[in-house]
């Protein structure tokens, strides 16, 4: 079945209120329960996310193939093509398709678009369900200008309470990795997917579909602090990237020359 998402309405304005999106851990369509042994050799069973392919096209252009839970694909193809600069943050979506039955997604644009040689430079980013970066992202943050934020240790305990104790795919079934969007310590977009690179695409895509203000905003990922979460982070805009996970020199090193605050191990 195919749906169509208008992708830029005349009704997201900045000056709307934009509705919180949260974890569905009760839907049907992210978890199955298997059969397994437990540590005592008892049959136990169990509920394990659901990963499906989903193709990404650009007009008429194949872009990519993602594992995802695909629970907002519309999200996921926006914010894939933003933060991989296919996407201008200016240009005009004129519709999102997406058909269920092939797990496919359509994103059509005003601008005419051909990335046959991006598509040649490939780099498969670190972590599980490895995601794929191409082309010209470095470049894409050079002499990026991050607004300067303000953070209180207050909001990382009220943030860091709310993203461990609310209701999520990752606490019924585990396996899989958490980015959220916050304001001060409030959380206002938690997206869950087998890879921390797709949960910020959905981010990005939800972000740019709203036209969320992202310089009083922190990113909260469950993920590693990486070259690939930095630079995302970067091109969204967002001023402070938290982890309750580490960091890798690389991410550090790309952090100190944007002027992004990086705030590691941050477990409670």
């Amino acid at each position: 079945m195919a749906e169509t998402i208008q992708a830029r309405s005349e009704n997201a304005r900045k000056d709307q209120p934009v509705q919180r999106v949260m974890p569905d851990p009760k839907n049907p369509r992210l978890t199955e329960r298997v059969m397994g042994i437990d540590q005592t050799g008892a049959p136990v069973e169990i509920g394990v996310p659901v990963e499906r392919p989903l193709t990404l096209y650009l007009n008429s252009q194949e872009i990519v193939t993602m594992m995802t839970i695909n629970d907002y694909p519309e999200y996921l193809a926006l914010g894939y093509l933003l933060n991989q600069n296919m996407l201008k943050p200016d240009d005009v979506v004129t519709e999102v398709v997406y058909d269920d039955d092939l797990q496919v997604v359509v994103v059509y644009t005003e601008r005419g678009t051909n990335f046959e040689e991006k598509l040649k430079k490939k780099t498969l980013t670190s972590g599980c369900a490895q995601g794929t970066a191409f082309g010209d992202l470095m470049e894409t943050i050079e002499g990026a200008v991050l607004p300067k934020a303000e953070l209180r240790t207050s909001w990382l305990y009220q943030m860091t309470h709310a993203v461990n104790t609310a209701p999520s795919l990752y606490l019924e079934a585990g396996a899989i990795h958490g980015c959220v969007l916050c304001k001060e310590g409030e959380p206002i977009c938690y997206m869950e997917d087998v890879g921390r690179h797709n949960a910020v695409d959905k981010i990005a895509g939800w972000a740019w579909r709203h036209k969320v203000d992202a310089a009083d905003k922190i990113m909260y990922t469950t993920g590693r602090l990486t070259s690939e979460m930095v630079i995302k982070t970067v091109r969204m805009g967002i001023p402070i990237l938290v982890s309750r996970s580490g960091f890798t020199a690389w991410g550090v090193e790309l952090a100190r020359q944007v002027g992004l605050t990086l705030i590691g191990r941050t477990k409670g």
